[in-house]
């Protein structure tokens, strides 16, 4: 079959309606995470906690946070595992499946059979005592573990992250950043299907290239979660971009038979929209690096600095912050990659004075 050609327009709409970013905006939570299959976990809150900052981008200042915190600590619709949000009915997907990744190392084996009485301490802990943070975990390790890095001698630590990857512990809920670890049978509901590595795979690569729309076979390395997509799909060409891609048929033809219509979003550096800054640069044109780690006098952009979406364009750069001691989102710098239109500029305006009014702040304009 010839591959689908595509103008880089419909590749852009495709990528935009896929992580629901066009109008109108969804309106449940459960719904949104479903759909995007996870929110990344990122402590860093100059403006928001990247979490709430993507479920706000599509939300608006409906949102509710504490309904994130319900959904994972008390409903239990949500859960987390390895820095991301999910839908609790993607659990089988990673229960179990993520040992994969790690096992292949011979040194992590060895460790795990070496502390295997330090493994079975902590679950007798648990069951005793839990739920607890790793910091009520008694370091019982026979072999401390080894790294060059900030994992050294983190015995505790590095166990529980290895029982969370088996499907021994799991994390029950948040106590300020930490996490507080129970037994997984006593987190994760009863009964849920069995998926082979083969499938959980599989179906993970459908449900990643539903939310992304436009994928690569494969992909930079991404810590985490890949962004690429395997053979799922349809192959797919872009006017003006190099290579092949592979498509999700029906988005496809939802942008050619449809009504587009788009809007203005301020998103967090971590969004999927633009998180491959690859595939930004090729479909959108999208320069973007997170100069949180630069020193000031080298940063272009800001430390936090928002990638602003109008339509199927990402236009520009919102340097904000939230200052919560005094009370206002101060915005420092609006950034523009082309030359912003009245529309564009209106909907920037809209945009930060529905993420002021969300963060219960006054806005302050700073800068330019």
């Amino acid at each position: 079959m010839a591959a689908l050609q595509l103008s880089r327009e419909e590749a852009r709409r495709i990528a935009v309606q896929a992580q629901l970013l066009d109008a109108p905006r969804p309106t449940d939570l459960h719904a949104v995470i479903r759909h995007l299959t996870l929110l990344q976990i990122d402590p860093t809150a100059a403006v928001a906690p990247n979490a709430h900052l993507v479920a706000w981008s599509r939300l608006g200042s409906a949102y509710q946070p504490d309904s994130l915190r319900q959904a994972l600590e008390e409903d239990r619709t949500l859960f987390e595992f390895d820095a991301m949000i999910r839908p609790i009915e993607d659990l089988p997907l990673y229960y179990g499946h993520s040992s994969a990744a790690w096992t292949r190392y011979e040194w992590v084996m060895k460790w795990m059979t070496a502390n295997d009485r330090f493994r079975r301490d902590i679950l007798a802990r648990l069951r005793d005592a839990g739920p607890l943070v790793s910091r009520d975990i008694p370091d019982t390790a026979q072999v401390p573990w080894k790294s060059t890095g900030w994992t050294h001698n983190r015995n505790v630590t590095q166990m529980l992250e290895f029982m969370l990857m088996l499907g021994d512990v799991a994390i029950s809920r948040r106590q300020g950043s930490e996490r507080v670890w129970d037994l997984a049978e006593r987190v994760y509901p009863a009964g849920l299907p069995t998926v082979s590595d083969e499938e959980a795979f599989r179906i993970r690569g459908e449900r990643r290239l539903k939310s992304l729309g436009i994928a690569r076979v494969k992909g930079p390395q991404m810590p985490l979660e890949p962004t690429n997509v395997g053979s799922v799909g349809e192959e797919a060409v872009v006017e003006g971009v190099k290579g092949t891609w592979r498509v999700d048929p029906e988005a496809v033809d939802r942008v050619r038979t449809q009504p587009v219509s788009g809007r203005t979003a301020l998103l967090s550096p971590f969004d999927r929209l633009t998180y491959d800054r690859k595939r930004s640069l090729e479909l959108f044109d999208f320069e973007y690096i997170l100069e949180m780690y630069k020193p000031v006098e080298k940063r272009r952009w800001g430390f936090f600095a928002l990638p602003i979406l109008h339509e199927e364009q990402v236009i520009g750069k919102a340097d904000l912050t939230a200052d919560r001691k005094a009370g206002v989102l101060r915005v420092n710098a609006i950034h523009q990659d082309v030359k912003h239109t009245k529309a564009m500029t209106d909907g920037i305006k809209a945009e930060i004075a529905d993420l002021a009014s969300w963060l219960q702040l006054s806005i302050f304009r700073t800068g330019r």
